[in-house]
């Protein structure tokens, strides 16, 4: 098998059009490169060159053996870039998941900056709930995820770090009797129905959701038709109840949709990131910029 040395020797003898010439260009002497050439062609079973007084001209077996190889220079320095941005984080695959309700929206002027920092580097983005989120991450079937606490299920592989919680807001249609107030307090929406999942063995949203409301001496009426994912907004929309949502999610607007924040103090929701007990260099990449641009939310 032709080693690269001898390919990239035969390259350059073909490129100059001499051995003289040659050899000086690669800093060997001429008699190396004469012998390291020769070599080539005895492997190879044919003559590359025909020898010349004035120097050397291609046969046409070296020819095409030329226009074969001549690409492999710049295949294999471009496979060390690349390994040498992926061992530096700055290319790669990160498949990232966040739950429904941290919209995708609310962690663009992460991702942009994770792309700044890495440009050769591509992100797979999906959507899975808190609990999901655990089992792929530590089986690694993801890279991080970003999810809404509490998690009922807990798996040795993964660590979590949390970030600033976030106020919780209600989101009524905007003809309610309490769309145009300035805050509202949780106790005040006990006769209300829920059009978010009302659910206390299941964590996320709807365990906060359900623990405000008990905390308060009431569990959460439910509307007739319920959802726990942001199709919750449309139900609001359509005057078939309330929700108590994060703030990130007001972002997502609505036609015929009021936010109100809610005044209690515990009124407050957690989001965090689920990492494997040792992350890829992305992972890690982008949990930094998110923990970096997470700011406490009033």
């Amino acid at each position: 098998m032709p080693s690269f040395r001898q390919i990239h020797y035969f390259l350059t003898v073909a490129d100059l059009g001499g051995f003289t010439q040659a050899a000086g260009a690669l800093f060997i002497a001429q008699s190396a490169l004469s012998r390291q050439v020769s070599q080539l062609e005895e492997e190879l079973g044919f003559l590359l060159f025909e020898r010349e007084p004035r120097g050397v001209r291609l046969t046409p077996a070296g020819a095409v053996y030329r226009e074969r190889v001549s690409s492999i220079p710049a295949t294999l320095a471009f496979a060390a870039d690349e390994g040498r941005q992926l061992a530096r984080g700055e290319a790669g695959l990160l498949r990232l998941l966040h739950s429904s309700t941290i919209p995708a929206a609310s962690l663009m002027p992460v991702l942009d900056r994770f792309m700044a920092a890495s440009p050769k580097a591509r992100i797979d983005l999906d959507r899975a709930s808190s609990e999901q989120q655990v089992s792929l991450v530590a089986n690694g079937s993801a890279d991080v995820g970003v999810i809404r606490l509490p998690v009922l299920r807990r798996d040795s592989r993964v660590h979590f770090v949390e970030l600033v919680a976030e106020r919780l807001w209600v989101a009524l249609a905007d003809d309610h009797r309490m769309a145009k107030q300035e805050s509202i307090v949780v106790a005040h929406l006990q006769d209300e129905r829920f059009v978010s999942a009302v659910y206390r063995e299941r964590g996320g949203l709807a365990r906060v959701v359900t623990d405000l409301c008990l905390k308060r001496g009431f569990v959460p009426n439910t509307a007739q038709i319920v959802s726990p994912k942001t199709s919750m907004l449309n139900l609001v929309a359509a005057k078939k109840g309330i929700a108590i949502v994060p703030e990130r999610m007001t972002t997502l607007g609505g036609h015929g949709i009021a936010y109100v924040p809610l005044s209690d103090e515990d009124a407050r929701s957690t989001c965090a990131l689920v990492l494997p007990l040792k992350p890829t260099l992305l992972g890690q990449k982008f949990a930094d910029i998110l923990i970096q641009e997470s700011q406490p939310i009033t």
